[in-house]
């Protein structure tokens, strides 16, 4: 049996030049975004506590809870809304297609009976009013001739539908059922965010001509505007207003958030800039904002979340980061702190403390993406989509200076002898290249195609893995690499081969969903029949004592083997990742962690069955 202990989750997905939604419930403070075809819902004052729904079919735009709670609605980009339930095993409410592109926003009303979406679509189809248990229509909504970016619903009775959009237009309907009252040309550019104030009285517009605008909220008429004294010097992207409807929090492309106060004539006078921490790169930006509680969330292009608190907005402010992109591999390292290492393709190294979570990127010199990944306690060795591999000195989260070594073709595969790490191994396509520190010993051409290598922990030893699904068994002497054995078992190409930490035994695992433990010195098969996956075998990981194998598997699970006893004893995590398991580590011989294609890490506790 397997409990998930921890979840670091992934941060939201975000893209430059647009706003990006998160979506809060003021009850259980807790924060909704999306990030692929995931929902993540998470606590701000536990941020370990996060619950992920990945039940859409397509990349998820935007999250909503209902005004009491239970229930969620979330859009994706083929126009459909699945309405579902929040607590226990998450029941599926209803499911509408209601635009014929991407949904870029919607919101519940207030009574929680109705919802409006709007976004891209065919023809004048851009926004959509309908009721949440029969998706029938409530409105027509004409006026738009471009993709609508965002809707508001009045918090209170008469209701009213607000939208805005690229074409520079922010609409105004009354209802239901809505229909068209008027339309505001104030903007001289895309329109990114409306918002009604939580009193009803009011709502504001936000746009990438650095103005926001404030209009009353039951006629629609311009009242005033927030001032452009000290103002945004780059495009708003996102608004959001205080609980008690005197305050907005914007936040723009200038790498800034402003608190404005709201005076009762309906202009807006600037109270404070927050200082948000980071580097000053694009990736600083900040795309979307949210005010709940006391609560002030920012979220910056790179994914960044700080949180400041509002009534005491010089407290210093909480961080915290995590991948956007696939997690492609995973290292822990028992260095005091229990420190768990993850890479994702775009380049970007996290740091994780068991217990603590997010603790940091490492930054490196050279931000090239990354394929392949190891780690030793001191010391990082990367290699990216080229030629190069890199030996890079690490202290805490600093990274020093290295120079990239070149192995003649693109490296498939890298992996560290464990007793003396100077000492690695490279595969590329046509063989392996074996490292001594920064230098390059041999490189070997081989007579077949490779896809992956293991280095034994001693060094003596190295396994290459063909993609006619054989092992080959070198010796290593110097820098010579003599062949010992052959084995055959796998039916299909080996995608991974890792060495037990005590060197009596080594597992393989293939394409063809097989794995197989290996004892070193006879060379027979120590355990067969692990053929409990439905596809392709990724990542294998061994526990400290050597007792315990975890494979990771394209069909989003990770099973544990004892290694004594027959595989059909094995302990199953289903759906561990959303789309796959890319990455696999023992913590210790009770606690596995794993990471894969959704962006997220997970601790796992195991119990004895």
């Amino acid at each position: 049996m397997a409990q998930l202990s921890e979840t670091y989750a992934c941060v939201p997905a975000t893209e430059r030049g647009r706003g990006i939604l998160i979506a809060g419930d003021a009850w259980s403070d807790s924060i909704a975004y999306c990030n692929g075809r995931s929902v993540i819902i998470r606590r701000l004052d536990a941020p370990l506590e996060a619950t992920i729904y990945g039940e859409h079919a397509y990349q998820v735009t935007v999250a909503r809870f209902s005004p009491n709670g239970e229930w969620v609605a979330s859009a994706d980009v083929s126009g459909t809304v699945r309405i579902w339930g929040r607590h226990g095993d998450r029941a599926l409410k209803n499911e509408f297609r209601v635009l014929s592109g991407r949904v870029d926003d919607l919101q519940w009303s207030p009574d929680g009976l109705r919802i409006v979406a709007c976004g891209d679509g065919k023809g004048k189809s851009f926004v959509r009013a309908f009721m949440w248990d029969s998706g029938t229509n409530v409105g027509e909504f004409d006026g738009h001739s471009r993709r609508v970016l965002s809707c508001a619903f009045k918090p209170t009775r008469p209701f009213r539908i607000v939208t805005c959009g690229e074409d520079f237009l922010v609409n105004f309907y009354e209802g239901p059922p809505f229909k068209f009252k008027l339309s505001q040309r104030e903007h001289s550019n895309f329109v990114n965010c409306a918002r009604f104030s939580p009193d009803g009285s009011k709502f504001i517009t936000v746009s990438s001509d650095k103005k926001g605008i404030l209009y009353d909220g039951k006629t629609g008429e311009k009242i005033g505007e927030l001032t452009t004294q000290d103002g945004h010097k780059g495009s708003i992207y996102a608004v959001s207003w205080s609980p008690d409807s005197k305050q907005v929090l914007t936040v723009s492309a200038d790498k800034t958030a402003k608190l404005w106060d709201i005076i009762e004539d309906g202009c807006g006078k600037l109270r404070r800039t927050l200082a948000t921490p980071g580097s000053g790169g694009v990736d600083d930006m900040l795309v979307g904002c949210l005010w709940q509680n006391d609560h002030l969330v920012t979220v910056s292009l790179g994914g960044t979340m700080t949180i400041f608190s509002a009534s005491d907005p010089d407290k210093l402010p909480v961080s915290f980061s995590g991948h956007m992109k696939s997690i492609t591999s995973l290292v822990f390292l028992h260095s005091g702190q229990n420190v768990i290492l993850s890479s994702s393709y775009d380049g970007i190294i996290t740091r994780w403390i068991q217990g603590i979570g997010y603790a940091g990127k490492l930054v490196r010199k050279d931000n090239t993406q990354i394929k392949c990944f190891a780690a030793a306690e001191e010391e990082i060795i990367t290699s990216g989509f080229d030629n190069k591999v890199w030996r890079v000195p690490v202290n805490g989260d600093q990274c020093g200076d290295s120079q990239p070594v070149d192995v003649g073709s693109q490296p498939m595969g890298l992996t560290v002898a464990a007793q003396t790490p100077e000492l690695a191994i490279v595969s590329t396509d046509s063989g392996v290249v074996l490292l001594q520190g920064p230098k390059v010993v041999s490189q070997i051409k081989l007579g077949y195609a490779v896809t992956t290598s293991a280095i034994s922990p001693d060094g003596n030893e190295v396994i290459v893995g063909g993609q006619d699904g054989k092992l080959h068994i070198y010796s290593v002497n110097g820098d010579t690499l003599t062949e010992e054995a052959v084995l055959e078992k796998h039916r299909g190409t080996i995608t991974a081969i890792c060495y037990s930490p005590d060197a009596s035994m080594f597992a393989s695992a293939d394409a063809n969903r097989e794995a197989v433990v290996w004892d070193r010195i006879s060379r027979e098969v120590k355990l067969k029949n692990m053929l409990y996956h439905t596809a392709r075998i990724n990542c294998l990981a061994w526990s400290p004592d050597s007792h315990l194998i975890a494979t990771g598997s394209l069909d989003t699970s990770v099973i544990v083997y004892e290694v004594d006893k027959p595989a059909s004893g094995r302990i199953t995590i289903k759906g561990a990742h959303l789309g796959g398991v890319y990455g696999l580590a023992f913590i210790d011989e009770n606690s596995l962690v794993s990471a894969g294609e959704d962006a997220c890490v997970r601790l796992w506790k195991l119990l004895p069955q």
